[in-house]
């Protein structure tokens, strides 16, 4: 039985495996530019971020309906639950979605029909994210907040993701007020290919109670002293960063270093399809090639439940730590 863990970080457009492509693609009559999953595996290999997105956004065109929605959800979930993900804060795109002409409507209820029965089927509870794509425009955030007025039952917060260079979270100041005034919880990327100032304006501008990545840290040290005095949760992704290139190898990877600066670290898998693992994965990979230490594996499992958006039901969070530390390791 594998650790339980919270899932934080985790885009479920990017949980789009090569063999549900092309089934998607055939139920919708898509024609992708590859000939098989295996051509279409080869392209999985990326030089930095923008490439990578290039493909996450051309596979986006095999979504079109609510089912197809569903369906990418439950098959997350099943591999999720697989690896010990008992919590799961599950990341969407609209404008990625509304700019091909799927209506916002489409991709929440579609996401709804797998995340609200999801405590039933697959074991794990869940709340849903709406991002805003950074590299778009301040209004379009905006109009896509506006928009989500009528399905925030639904909606637990908002992020911010896309290309993150030369895009600082001060541009998207006015939505996360607007959010804010909603009630919706914050959270923003930063400090993954952008610098380090960048998680500072997240945290001091957009209000952000969770830094999604935030590695450069590390580069200022009176940044790492603050987020490790306020114990602002980072969601790090490993095998993530090694396939964009944004740490050499696993072995260079500095959450042993962050974790010994006494941040709140979660592990996380991002875009599982297309970097080579899920959560479960991505700790046996840390596990293994960091040589992390049961207590520090255990520190990051606590870590995942305790910056969980699960104010509205603490007994569900005690019940999810206290498996944590009942945990035996084989």
């Amino acid at each position: 039985m594998p650790l339980p863990k919270a899932e934080l970080h985790l885009h479920i457009e990017g949980t789009l495996e090569p063999e549900l492509a092309f089934e998607l693609a055939a139920r919708n009559g898509v024609t992708l530019p590859y000939g098989d999953t295996g051509e279409l595996g080869k392209a999985y290999e990326f030089e930095d971020l923008q490439s990578f997105l290039n493909l996450y956004y051309e596979l986006m065109a095999v979504l079109r309906t609510e089912q197809d929605f569903a369906d990418l959800a439950n098959a997350y979930l099943a591999r999720a639950a697989a690896q010990g993900v008992r919590h799961a804060e599950i990341f969407f795109d609209p404008q990625a979605h509304t700019k091909r002409g799927v209506e916002l409507g489409t991709v929440v209820e579609g996401l709804w029909r797998a995340l609200g029965s999801s405590e039933a089927n697959h074991g794990v509870s869940t709340r849903l994210i709406m991002c805003f794509l950074r590299d778009d425009s301040a209004e379009s955030a905006m109009e896509t907040l506006r928009a989500a007025e009528p399905y925030l039952a639904r909606i637990t917060g908002v992020g911010l993701d896309s290309a993150e260079v030369g895009h600082p979270p001060v541009k998207f100041r006015e939505v996360y007020e607007a959010a804010a005034e909603l009630g919706l919880r914050r959270v923003a990327h930063a400090g993954e290919e952008g610098p380090p100032a960048y998680i500072a304006e997240a945290l001091d501008v957009l209000g952000v109670e969770r830094v999604d990545h935030g590695l450069r840290c590390m580069e200022d040290p009176a940044l790492v002293e603050r987020l490790a005095r306020e114990r602002v949760p980072l969601t790090l992704c490993p095998l993530s960063n090694v396939r964009l290139r944004t740490v050499d190898t696993l072995a260079d990877h500095p959450l042993p270093a962050m974790l010994d600066a006494g941040l709140m670290c979660t592990v996380n898998s991002d875009d599982p399809a297309y970097f080579g693992g899920y959560a479960g994965d991505n700790f046996d990979a840390v596990r293994e090639t960091l040589a992390l230490s049961e207590g520090r594996l255990r520190e990051l499992a606590r870590n995942s439940f305790l910056a969980s958006f699960l104010e509205d039901d603490e007994e569900l969070r005690a019940r999810y730590l206290a498996e944590v530390e009942g945990y035996r390791f084989g």
